[in-house]
This record gives structure tokens, C-alpha cells and sequence, in this order.
């Protein structure tokens, strides 16, 4: 509902909404439009009686009624701008109406302007519990003041229109919006820094001190809010007037952060560039010294948790090595890597807190991100796991020749995730911790000693007890056979086409394929120097009644 002022304002305007004259009203009857401006100045003056009956009386229609001669009034407003945009208006009787309207518009402007300093002063001396409700009535005078401000500019491009211009009354109303865009520009920049101020005191506050700051915020917000919304409205009027307003759309723009059509002003855009060149270089003077010596300190700090990371490699190096601990070197490579690794993540901590980065939100988003990613990375964390079980129980390490995830090679290198092995060909390939950990594991080189398993052939028409004699020589005589285990050489199996004797030296693990291939070799050549024959496999056919089958055809 408009203000309780206007009202009262209209019942002393009441001579001015007098009904025409008949004569007015013949000559006149031909237009409809002029028909309804008659009617309603008739219908104003009827309301604006019993609003004055309703004032006496003390009864509360009178808001009611005010605000019924208010849509009034803008309906007989309509009618003016569309008979004024006529050609065959009677100018007479509008200029009549228009001058009305100036006169009328000019004491709302007057009384509202004496309201906002009343509504200003009840603001400051309202206490914190009523301030909301002072603000709201002080934003709803502003508000109505502003639409007063464009009606008075209309009111004088009517009046330009009917051949009556006032330029003394537009250079009268121009100073008044360039004063009411300077106050309205200042007031929301205060009311920006109290907002800002409010904000980082509410973040620092304690329980006690929160409901007060709190009640500042909103305040605070709203009031940004009302002096963004007039600063808009003003703004739009100051463009009809010719007012330069650059800088004030550059800063609704900052405040707002919308973009509109009049950033493609020339003059916006340099204005909102200048002020941020300005801006960069007050920061840059204001904040350059302290931001050179924080970005000083974090180096300083990375460099020496660098230099500490190693000391720390070191230490656990030597620890780790020690014979009573029988650590595997993947452990042993496990426990070096991660410790250096934790001491340069905490100096990239402290660095960054050196600098004035409060580091509890990044550590919580760190654990929330922990959570998803581990949500997403399931197979990985699966070859963590399994990473963590083979560094337990030490299946292997880095060196041994292993048969593990159907590839057979010599470990490489071997990470949490992954185990990375080296074939007999050459080829480096990387295996999954999760696909090892779930499969036979076999060591070949885990044991120092190893025993050579061997098995070879002779016919049957050959010397057992010569063959027994020459596998003796060739196992005793080598120098990387060992005395103890003793070897075994015995006949195994009676196969379908050889006499099989196992062969079973043991070695060191490290000469097992040398024994393998020199004996083999040392076989081949003193069973054929000894005459001893290594069969192969074959079959003899015999074919039965093929006499009787060709005499049975001859016949």
C-alpha cells in the first residue's frame, strides 16, 4: 500500500480534480479517450470526498480508499501520454490536465523528501529489534520517491510536447537525481563494507556473540539489497535526464555482477577497466612487500623440507637395513619412500599455512575426496591391499626369479599397486598386486640350494649298470655340484620306448641352469662316446593275414 502522506497530500489537491465545465464537455464528447479523463477526474473527486469523510470520522477505509484515487490517478496519466501522442488533441484542455499533474507530482516530491529524512532518522535511533521494520519503511519511501522522480520528468517532456517547455524545472530536476544517484552510490558502498565487516566478524565469533552479528548481516544485506534496487532505478531515470552514469553502472555492475546491454557503453567499459587497473595497483602497492615475503618463506620452507626429506631417507635407510630387523628390500624400499614422502607433504603444509592459507578446509576436502575417490577407484584400492599383504608376508623380493600372475621373470620393482617384473626376454611388464596376491605364488630363488631334476633315456638292449656308472662320472665330476645333499641317480621308469634314469644333483640357486645345460651337454656326449644308445619314441605295425587275403582273391 503507497504511504498514508500521498493521501493526505490528494485531499489538499482536491481543487485541482474539479469536474469540467458542460461547455468543456460538448465540445470535447466527440473523443472516447477525452470522455474517460473526464470521467475519472469525476470519479477522483468523488473518492477524494470520502477520503476526507473517512479522515474526520478517524475509520481506517481512508488507506483504502487513497489507494483507490492513486490507480486512479495513473489510469488518468495513461489517458494524458496517449492523447498527447494525438495530433488532434485539444492542447488546451491538456496542458489544463498536465499542469494538474506538475503541480500535484511537485508536492508528493516535497513531502516525500521531508519522510526519508524522518524514515533516516527513526533508522539510526531504532533499536536492533526494529531496525528490520524501520528499514522496510524507509526502502518503501525511497521506492516511491523514485517513481515520483520519473512521473515529474514525464510530466515535463509532456509539457515540451504541448509547445510549453520548462527548462528551469528540468535543470531543477536533473541536480536533484544527480544528488540522489551521488547519495544512493555512497550509501551502498557503506553498506557494502559494513556487509563485508559483519561477514568476517560472524566467521570469527563466538555463540555468545553470534545472534548480535547475525542480526547486523541481514541488516546489513538488506540494506545492499534496497540501495542496489533504487541505485538501479535511479540510474534508468538519470539516462532520460542526460546524466552520465558510467560510473555508477560500473558500480551496480561490481556489485550485482549482471551483465546487461550497458556494458557495451564505451564509457562503462572504460570506466569499469580503469577502476580495476586502479584497484590493481593500490592492491599491488598495498600487499606486493608482504605477498614477495610470504612466497619467500614458502620457498625457504620447501627447500628445507627438501633437504630434510633426504636427511630422513637416510636415517630410515640405515635403520631399516639392519640385519635384526630381516627386512625384504621391498619393505626396506617401502618404508624409505613413504617417510620421505610424509616429511615433504608436512612442509608443504606449513608452507602453505606461512602464506595465510587456512588449511581445515583443504584437509576436509581431502577426506571427502578420499571418500569418493575410493567410492571410484575400488580395483586400485584392491591392489593396495594386496600391495600391503605381499609387503607382510614377504613372498618374494626385488631380485628373486618368481612364476606369479602367469608371468615368469625376476622382480624389478614393486609399488602398492603394482609389481613390476623382468621376463628371460627382456620384456618389463607390470602386474597388478590385487592378480598376484589371488594366484600361486612361486619362488624360484628364494632358497639358497636348489635340486636339479633331470630325467634321461637309454634303450632297453644298453647296460644298466654301465649307464648308472657314466651318470655317476658326469654328476661327481662337475665343480658346481654339491657333496652334500648327496645327489641321486636312479632307474625311474620303464617307458614304452626307454629305460628312464632320474638325475638329481643339488646346487647353489644361483648355478642351477648352469648344472642343467652342462650335464645335459656331458649326457650327449659320453653316452654316444660309451655307446649307450638315448631312444626315441617309436612303433612297430605287424600285419597279419595278407597271404590269406591275396589267395582268397586269386581264387
Amino acid at each position: 500500500m503507497r504511504l498514508l502522506a500521498l493521501m493526505l497530500l490528494l485531499v489538499s489537491s482536491l481543487s485541482f480534480a474539479q469536474t469540467p465545465k458542460q461547455e468543456d464537455s460538448q465540445q470535447v464528447a466527440a473523443n472516447p479517450k477525452v470522455e474517460q479523463l473526464q470521467q475519472l477526474n469525476t470519479e477522483i473527486s468523488s473518492l477524494l470526498k470520502e477520503q476526507n469523510a473517512a479522515f474526520k470520522e478517524g475509520s481506517s477505509s481512508a488507506d483504502v480508499i487513497g489507494l483507490q484515487i492513486l490507480n486512479k490517478n495513473d489510469e488518468r496519466r495513461d489517458i494524458l501520454a496517449s492523447l498527447i501522442s494525438e495530433k488532434d488533441s485539444d492542447k488546451k484542455q491538456l496542458l489544463k490536465e498536465v499542469n494538474h499533474q506538475v503541480v500535484l507530482i511537485n508536492q508528493f516530491s516535497t513531502l516525500l523528501d521531508d519522510n526519508l529524512k524522518r524514515d533516516q532518522e527513526k533508522l539510526d535511533d531504532a533499536k536492533d529489534a526494529d531496525k528490520l521494520i524501520a528499514l522496510k519503511k524507509l526502502a518503501e519511501t525511497r521506492q516511491y520517491s523514485t517513481l515520483i522522480l520519473n512521473e515529474e520528468w514525464q510530466n515535463y517532456q509532456w509539457l515540451e510536447k504541448l509547445d510549453k517547455p520548462a527548462p528551469k524545472a528540468v535543470k531543477e530536476l536533473t541536480s536533484k537525481v544527480e544528488h540522489r544517484l551521488e547519495f544512493i552510490s555512497a550509501s551502498l558502498n557503506f553498506d557494502s563494507q559494513a556487509l563485508d565487516l559483519a561477514s568476517k566478524q560472524l566467521k570469527s565469533a563466538t555463540e555468545s556473540e553470534k545472534s548480535a552479528l547475525q542480526m547486523s548481516q541481514i541488516l546489513a544485506q538488506r540494506q545492499v539489497d534496497n540501495d542496489t534496487e533504487n541505485l538501479k532505478q535511479l540510474i534508468e531515470i538519470a539516462d532520460k535526464v542526460g546524466i552520465d552514469t558510467a560510473k555508477y553502472k560500473k558500480q551496480l555492475f561490481e556489485q550485482t555482477g549482471n551483465v546487461t546491454d550497458d556494458l557495451l557503453n564505451s564509457k562503462v567499459i572504460w570506466s569499469i577497466a580503469s577502476g580495476w587497473t586502479t584497484d590493481l595497483k593500490d592492491w599491488l602497492f598495498d600487499n606486493l612487500p608482504q605477498m614477495l615475503f610470504k612466497v619467500f618463506v614458502f620457498v625457504l620452507i620447501i627447500f628445507a623440507f627438501k633437504a630434510l626429506k633426504n636427511i630422513v631417507r637416510k636415517m630410515v635407510k640405515r635403520a631399516v637395513s639392519s640385519k635384526n630387523l630381516k627386512m625384504s628390500m621391498l619393505m626396506q624400499e617401502f618404508f624409505i619412500s613413504m617417510s620421505g614422502k610424509a616429511v615433504f607433504a608436512i612442509g608443504i603444509l606449513i608452507a602453505l599455512s606461512q602464506v595465510g592459507l587456512n588449511l581445515a578446509p583443504i584437509l576436509t576436502g581431502f577426506g571427502v575426496a578420499g571418500i569418493i575417490v575410493g567410492f571410484a577407484l575400488q580395483d586400485t584400492l584392491s591392489n593396495f591391499a594386496a600391495g600391503m599383504m605381499l609387503l607382510i608376508y614377504r613372498p618374494f623380493d626385488v631380485g628373486d626369479l618368481v612364476e606369479a600372475g602367469g608371468i615368469t621373470g625376476k622382480v624389478s620393482h614393486m609399488s602398492l599397486v603394482n609389481t613390476t617384473i623382468k621376463t628371460f626376454s627382456n620384456e618389463m611388464l607390470m602386474i597388478p598386486n590385487s592378480k598376484i596376491w589371488g594366484d600361486i605364488i612361486k619362488n624360484v630363488t628364494h632358497e639358497k640350494v636348489r635340486r636339479v631334476d633331470m630325467v634321461f633315456g637309454i634303450g632297453y638292449g644298453d647296460d644298466i649298470e654301465k649307464t648308472e656308472r657314466v651318470l655317476n662320472e658326469i654328476v661327481s665330476e662337475h665343480p658346481a655340484v654339491l657333496r652334500s645333499p648327496e645327489p641321486t641317480i636312479k632307474l625311474h621308469t620303464l617307458n614304452s620306448s626307454s629305460v628312464d634314469f632320474i638325475v638329481r644333483p643339488w646346487v647353489k640357486t644361483d648355478d642351477y641352469w648352469d648344472v642343467y645345460w652342462d650335464i645335459t651337454r656331458e649326457v650327449k656326449m659320453r653316452f654316444d662316446q660309451e655307446n649307450i644308445s638315448i631312444p626315441f619314441p617309436q612303433q612297430d605295425v605287424h600285419l597279419h593275414m595278407v597271404e590269406k587275403a591275396l589267395e582268397a582273391k586269386d581264387a
